[in-house]
């Protein structure tokens, strides 16, 4: 089985409630693998099932029909993790085999395919585009993208003040080319701007990151050095409180932290085992003694991940990043 369909029996054998929690923490392109997985789940023996659950498989008792009758419980989870709206095309797309209409649709496609289809357009275009998806897969779009028009479009997304109807429908026509269906009555948006450029990057590889920033301030060294003010590196974390910094230790599979921490400041190391209670900041230090050489790309890579927890907990208002934090009440 893949990954995706083990995720579906998964899902199958939990509450609505339960399974749409678990979606909400997936990203638009895992969602609509896992969905897929579970619209073509017809049956599922026991032997899968104990695959899948392990230690559970004795509370499942005889109940592995799962897959039978499905439609109704994905469309349910997919419209309580995704809203009524943004559900709508994912659930046309699945179950129907319609492909979805609108800006959103670009959420579901691969990130390849969406470069391919906007390389050509005029920089304003995948600007637009760009703005519009979440910030690691814009940044897996512009790695796509010819060099010489990377720096320009991130620059763009950094000036952008708002969408009119106007530029949105100019968008859409951009995806008629690619998708049939009718198309969706567009209203403006607030896209862009930025704080979304320094989001792009930071979600890029540090080293395509750094070529960017180099690129920007040769073009407009005002411009990135406020969009440079708005990025997080893993740096930064040294800055965090420490009820933050608790927090996000809680969230972060020590495997992976040991792997950052390889290519970290010393202001960063000691501020997590200063949040750590002495046991575990001793086991991690050993840890850290122990681990062998790392290559540079898997520590930033573990840097990124710790940083992408970072920032979900920001917006989730659990965290803060602002150097200092916020007084809790």
């Amino acid at each position: 089985m893949t990954g995706a369909q083990r995720a579906a029996i998964l899902l199958l054998t939990l509450g609505e409630q339960d399974a749409a929690e678990v979606l909400k923490h997936l990203s638009a392109r895992d969602v609509q693998a896992v969905g897929s997985a579970m619209a073509g789940l017809s049956s599922v023996s026991r032997e899968q099932v104990e695959h899948v659950l392990d230690k559970l498989h004795e509370d499942m008792g005889r109940h592995t029909s799962l897959g039978v009758g499905t439609e109704d419980y994905i469309r349910k989870i997919l419209v309580n993790a995704l809203g009524e709206s943004k559900a709508g095309g994912l659930i046309d797309r699945i179950l129907l085999g319609r492909s979805s209409k609108g800006l959103e649709s670009l959420k579901w496609m691969e990130s390849r395919a969406i470069a391919e289809m906007i390389g050509q357009e005029h920089p304003q275009i995948i600007a637009l585009v760009l703005a519009h998806l979440e910030p690691d897969q814009a940044a897996e779009v512009i790695g796509y993208l010819q060099p010489r028009v990377r720096s320009d479009a991130v620059m763009r997304i950094a000036t952008l003040d708002g969408v009119q109807p106007h530029a949105l429908n100019e968008l859409d026509e951009i995806m008629e080319r690619q998708f049939s269906g009718n198309t969706n009555k567009l209203k403006s948006a607030n896209v862009g701007g930025l704080k979304a450029a320094a989001d792009i990057l930071n979600a890029m590889e540090t080293s395509r990151e750094a070529e960017l920033m180099t690129a920007i301030r040769g073009q407009d060294a005002s411009l990135g050095g406020r969009i440079e003010e708005l990025m997080f590196v893993f740096d930064d974390l040294a800055e965090l409180d420490d009820r933050s910094m608790q927090t996000l230790l809680r969230e972060v599979p020590s495997a992976r932290l040991v792997i950052a921490l390889k290519g970290a400041e010393s202001a960063v190391r000691e501020k997590i085992f200063a949040n750590m209670s002495s046991r575990a900041a001793d086991m991690l230090r050993d840890d850290l003694e122990v681990k062998g050489p790392v290559r540079l790309s898997e520590v930033d890579a573990a840097q990124k991940e710790v940083l992408g927890i970072a920032r979900k907990l920001a917006d989730a208002g659990q965290i803060s990043l602002s150097g200092g934090g916020d007084e809790f009440v």
